[in-house]
């Protein structure tokens, strides 16, 4: 091993962690493992602990941990480049723009790449706004999260009061622009207080009647995580999602689709896919460089696009390795693994209801490929939230060797998202993981 890196890895775990604790400012959650090494769905801690990673990390390793296949492509690209500048040409850019349009929907034929999730939808916004005119209002869904950065902050659910406090972002809002929210299709919550066989999606209506009565001049445009992750793993219903595309189109209000969450983890590339329906735009990062930085904004060829005249610069838009290793992912994930995603995603979920069945504090299970959401609650009539059991059960999970995620404005869900190369004997560990941790919180 490189002498540096032994240096690293033999690193005093006390002083680290104190070390981390006084220099690191916050990001993500504490309290989570300190992971020094990982192999496939599983990471091991400081202590060599094993864990099944169920939140592929922030739900970036759609390969995994130190995929062979994947690092050897990579590794013979590096002996030749990293770092390019945006303003110079290379086969690389070329070869994966050419690959994102080929498999995206309609006619988004066209790519920008930026450096990550938040400036993707941030470059989605500007092209919204130089394709309507007199516009300045856009549109989020309720709970809906798009990232962090003050451009898109304001559409994240961590800057409002959507979990009964204010929280994270709401520090700085004089800094954020606002944003107009409409009902989301949160049919086993419905905001507006109906059910889904007789609601005549009453929250699309809602969307039509704010595009005439609550925006000043024309809207901007519209953004949709087909499926919100971050609002607690909620598949939008397919006619729902129809329906908003109708209505953008009558209005001529760009849509535009986060897929940050959603590309491959579904088991299609793009949930406008998986829904049959096109946007005008698709924002895509996390997963898209199986691990390493890079995101992209598609867009349709009805839209005009970006100069080269300073609209959207940044230094690391041209990242070589990062679109090497998003190529080969997309190679992989069209020999086997949206297969993979696609069954093992559909097994997690029969083991899922099966536990159901015992435990009914499981309100409702969303699945769409291995892009899972389990929601908690105190008893099935009422539907009351269950954060603080959500709580106890991630932590024993945890203590068990299998990390889950939470989400919901309450934190009453379970993430269970593990890299799409997760295998059935490994289903079965995490299932069974889960069952014994509701035993031990629910019954115990």
């Amino acid at each position: 091993m490189d002498k540096l890196l032994e240096e690293i890895y033999s690193m005093d775990k006390t002083a680290m962690e104190e070390a981390s604790r006084r220099v690191m400012l916050g990001g993500g959650t504490r309290g989570m493992p300190t992971i020094v090494r990982g192999k496939g769905v599983r990471v091991f801690d400081v202590d060599d602990k094993s864990y099944i990673d169920c939140t592929s990390q922030s739900w970036a390793l759609y390969l995994g941990f130190a995929n062979s296949e994947l690092n050897s492509t990579v590794c013979d690209h590096i002996s030749n480049m990293s770092h390019v500048h945006q303003g110079f040409d290379t086969p690389m850019r070329y070869y994966l723009a050419k690959l994102l349009t080929d498999i995206a929907p309609g006619d988004l034929n066209r790519v920008s790449f930026t450096v990550g999730g938040g400036p993707a939808i941030e470059g989605a916004m500007k092209v919204c706004i130089k394709n309507t005119q007199l516009s300045r209002e856009f549109l989020c869904l309720y709970d809906s999260y798009h990232g962090t950065t003050l451009g898109i902050m304001g559409a994240s659910w961590v800057s409002t009061r959507s979990s009964g406090k204010l929280a994270g972002g709401s520090r700085f809002l004089p800094l954020t622009r606002p944003f107009i929210r409409v009902p989301n299709a949160y049919c086993y919550r419905c905001p507006l207080g109906l059910e889904r066989k007789n609601c005549d999606l009453a929250c699309a209506k809602m969307l039509e009647i704010t595009l005439n009565k609550g925006v000043a001049g024309n809207a901007a445009g519209l953004i949709v995580e087909p499926i919100q992750a971050s609002a607690g793993q909620i598949i939008l219903p397919k006619e729902y999602l129809a329906e908003v595309r109708r209505i953008c189109t009558k209005y001529g209000v760009p849509l535009v689709f986060d897929e940050i969450q959603t590309y491959c983890r579904i088991g299609e590339f793009f949930a406008a896919q998986y829904f049959d329906v096109t946007p005008d735009i698709i924002a895509m990062g996390k997963g898209l460089g199986a691990g390493l930085p890079i995101a992209a904004v598609i867009i349709s060829d009805k839209l005009e696009g970006f100069e080269a005249n300073g609209e959207e610069l940044h230094t690391f838009a041209n990242n070589s390795l990062a679109q090497v290793s998003a190529i080969k992912q997309i190679k992989m994930m069209q020999e086997w693994v949206l297969d993979n995603c696609r069954k093992q995603g559909a097994y997690l979920r029969q083991g899922l209801e099966k536990l159901q069945l015992d435990f009914p504090e499981i309100g409702d299970i969303r699945q769409a490929g291995l892009h899972i959401g389990v929601e908690m609650v105190k008893d099935p009539v009422s539907k009351a939230p269950a954060p603080e059991e959500t709580a106890a059960i991630r932590k024993t999970a945890m203590k068990n060797g299998v990390i889950f995620g939470k989400s919901g404005p309450v934190n009453h869900i379970i993430k269970i998202k593990p890299p799409l190369i997760v295998s059935r004997e490994e289903c079965d560990e995490i299932l069974d993981v889960f069952g014994k941790a509701l035993k031990t919180v629910l019954r115990d």
